[in-house]
């Protein structure tokens, strides 16, 4: 009874306070503006069983996708005997399933712990090529240290759920023969069947209960600490690539979106729609993003998404010639300061304080946030002027992040808003604008067909 009430409160207690981080993901999520994604339901479901749960675009690169398909189906199947230690500890019973599912519980466990071993394997080539051959990819200049200690972590931490289940299943399966009246026989189990009494057989049977409830705790400990960690970790991507491949944009990549105020003015000066009325002191639209708040949501899905597994960066024709543009650090440097504006909307909210609000008359919030700092602050103008919009990137991402999509929303708030940008680009923008061309030639551009016609 008291391994039970112990349980309960170490459960409780992990999903109360992993609600509360997932909630705080969430709400710095919709710091950004509203963009709806929700058409066509069947092409975003296909993306879902493709790309999500089939892990289609991993499969360009052979080696790391078979690795990690070897880490994500145990990840998958493991939840069975996951929810089994739940019942277990919650009612105070031993290997609940096992009476009910008869001969196909042995088959399942066994199943289960192939796969832990394969991904046993698997975490250890992830480790050496990280950390002996250190592929170039994961040390680029934003791989600091938390980035690359994070990946480690989290790898460490899987090796400790399959040691966690080996001592698990490898003592029970010498008790079952040592205490039968209480630890019923389940049949044969692939890797336990034998590796159990290997390592356990010579001990005595108050040695292989503890060997037993220290792999019974350290799984649970173990799962409930990567619950929580999660959330401030780079492995959210186990539960975004979900909901972000069904949100993924499914115009062709090469688009563009419009801006309806510059498209709304076109119209107005070709006659096409009635101009539109705007007093003189009106503030004039911002165009583009300068911060979280003012890209898409969606944006910001993208950058919690993130793996950091830098194929785009690895790809990217800028960052390959030398220069500083990385995608994959556009998206951590989105995710940093979304993560900083939470934690000071959350921070003032807790002391009262209105010391980051436009307004202070009214609540701070995101729409009357302004902590004198922006994206430009995480993100340099030379990284955004670096980007060649030719969506190697986008195409190289194995959950459908857009990387692109926030660059030409910075890029348009520092040419449209600020007007500004690099000194090679000003004659083209000019010539634009004056002639339509962006070839600063004298005649208008369509000057060849008005003469054409009069010939």
């Amino acid at each position: 009874m008291l391994q039970q009430i112990v349980f309960s409160i170490i459960v409780f207690y992990a999903l109360w306070n992993a609600g509360k981080l997932y909630m705080r993901v969430r709400r710095n999520i919709l710091l950004g503006k509203d963009e709806d994604l929700t058409d066509n339901p069947g092409k975003r479901w296909q993306n879902v069983m493709l790309v999500a749960f089939g892990q289609k675009k991993m499969f360009k690169r052979w080696i790391p996708a078979v690795l990690h398909l070897f880490i994500y189906v145990a990840f998958l199947m493991t939840q069975v005997e996951l929810l089994e230690i739940f019942i277990d500890g919650f009612f105070g019973v031993h290997r609940f399933f096992a009476p009910y599912l008869g001969i196909l519980y042995p088959i399942i466990i066994s199943f289960i712990e192939i796969l832990s071993v394969l991904a046993f394997i698997a975490t250890i080539a992830f480790l050496a090529r990280r950390n002996v051959l250190k592929i170039p990819r994961f040390h680029k200049s934003e791989m600091t240290w938390w980035p690359k200690l994070d990946a480690n972590l989290i790898l460490l931490g899987e090796l400790t759920l399959l040691i966690g289940i080996f001592c698990m299943n490898g003592a029970d399966v010498v008790l079952q023969k040592v205490d039968p009246e209480h630890y019923h026989p389940t049949g044969f189990f692939a890797i336990s069947g034998w590796l159990g009494p290997l390592l356990f057989g010579w001990m005595n049977e108050g040695g292989l209960v503890i060997i037993e409830r220290f792999g019974w705790w350290l799984h649970i400990l173990t799962v409930l600490a990567f619950l929580n960690y999660l959330p401030i970790s780079k492995h959210l991507h186990i539960m975004l690539a979900f909901p972000n491949t069904w949100y993924a944009r499914l115009n062709s990549r090469g688009e563009m979106p419009n801006m309806p105020e510059v498209m709304n003015e076109v119209k107005s000066m070709m006659g096409l729609t009635p101009a539109a009325d705007m007093a003189m002191d009106d503030e004039l639209p911002e165009f583009g993003a300068n911060d979280v708040t003012s890209l898409s949501w969606k944006n910001i899905m993208d950058a919690y998404t993130c793996t950091e597994c830098g194929r785009c960066t690895s790809v990217c024709p800028a960052n390959l010639t030398g220069k500083k543009l990385s995608p994959r650090k556009i998206l951590m440097d989105i995710r940093d300061r979304a993560e900083e504006v939470g934690n000071k909307i959350d921070s003032e909210e807790t002391r009262y304080l209105k010391a980051d609000a436009k307004d202070k008359a009214y609540a701070l919030t995101k729409d009357n946030f302004d902590d004198g700092k922006s994206l430009f602050d995480y993100i340099t103008r030379e990284e955004l002027h670096a980007c060649t919009t030719c969506n190697a990137c986008v195409e190289a991402c194995p959950v459908l992040i857009n990387p692109l999509d926030p660059i030409l929303r910075l890029r348009r708030y520092e040419i449209l808003t600020e007007s500004a940008g690099p000194q090679d680009w000003v004659p083209m923008f000019t010539s634009v604008e004056n002639s339509g061309s962006v070839w600063q030639i004298p005649d208008d551009r369509d000057k060849w067909a008005k003469d054409a016609v009069g010939s």
